[in-house]
């Protein structure tokens, strides 16, 4: 009940964030859209803050407007604020539910570069061995866009990124390392279809013998259909070396649906879409792990882009 509890509490505190965010952007693209800013006076910092949106403009129009995938994570530039929640089926017969999922507030701060302040996933795990708790924070993801070309020119984008998370977890979702996660991201576009991929592996920096290695790659298939219509197929995949997983390969695929960009005022879009993510390999074992993680899933993603 207590975990329950706190589950809701953590959803409300996500949906307040989100709100006020939504409030706070839209607020500045209407001052966007309004008289220009005063000028800085010389100043550097407030000059650098007064062309903020001309930055993000000039950073998004030298790249494909295609859609963040729902599981695979972009190799284009986005300025958004992100939820997402899962909620799991184990193979075990137990039920988790992600709250959060690791999303939050993403900005652009030059026209090559993207910032991912992400706030901590909340866990619950219900039927067997109950228990709830905070995940392990990846809370800051630098990504460095080192080609890019919009759909007048080329329709491509490669990007790298470098995940940084903290063992700040309860004691039964946690691994008791600080991780560092280079990933190398690519995308092309073919007309209203485009490919987005990504290759990266969690570093652990203590524990690495009991951690092992996870090499995570993903594969998103998407088009556009007609205004707000995005369909897309996913394959995600996990292959372990090292650890209680050491040599399984964990493929899941992802079809999905996602709705947007619907316009809220100026810069300001909203953005949601689903996916039914269901395991395909390895053949279901219980030692000395559970493998595959958990046989399917339900992912929301809403977002509020500036």
């Amino acid at each position: 009940m207590q975990g329950r509890l706190a589950a809701r509490a953590h959803l409300g505190r996500m949906i307040t964030i989100l709100a006020t965010g939504a409030a706070f952007v839209t607020g500045a693209a209407r001052a966007e859209d309004g008289p220009q800013a005063a000028p800085s006076g010389g100043n550097p910092i407030a000059g650098y803050f007064a062309a903020w949106f001309d930055r993000v403009r000039e950073a998004q129009d030298s790249q494909p407007k295609w859609m963040t995938p729902i599981a695979t994570v972009t190799p284009r530039l986005e300025q958004e604020f992100r939820y997402d929640q899962y909620w799991e089926n184990l193979g075990n017969g137990a039920h988790v539910t992600t709250i959060d999922s690791g999303k939050g507030l993403e900005l652009i701060p030059t026209t090559s570069t993207e910032l991912l302040f992400n706030l901590p996933a909340y866990t619950e795990r219900t039927v067997v061995k109950p228990t709830s708790g905070w995940s392990d924070w990846q809370f800051l993801v630098i990504k460095q866009r080192f080609l890019s070309a919009n759909e007048n020119s080329g329709n491509y984008v490669v990007s790298g990124f470098l995940g940084f998370q903290a063992p700040t977890g309860a004691a039964v979702f946690t691994n008791h390392s600080w991780m560092i996660t280079p990933t190398i991201a690519a995308g092309k576009g073919f007309g209203r279809f485009n490919v987005q991929a990504t290759l990266g592996v969690p570093l652990p920096l203590s524990h690495e013998a009991e951690i092992g290695h996870a090499i995570t790659g993903n594969v998103a298939l998407q088009y556009h259909l007609g205004t707000y219509f995005w369909p897309e197929f996913e394959t995600n995949m996990i292959h372990w070396a090292g650890g209680p997983r050491d040599g399984k390969t964990q493929v899941f695929l992802t079809p999905g649906l996602i709705l947007g960009r619907f316009k809220i005022a100026g810069r300001t879009k909203f953005i949601i879409g689903v996916g039914r993510q269901f395991a395909v390999s390895p053949k279901l074992t219980t030692t000395p792990v559970l493998t595959p993680t958990y046989d399917g899933s339900w992912i929301l993603t809403v977002r509020t882009a500036f």
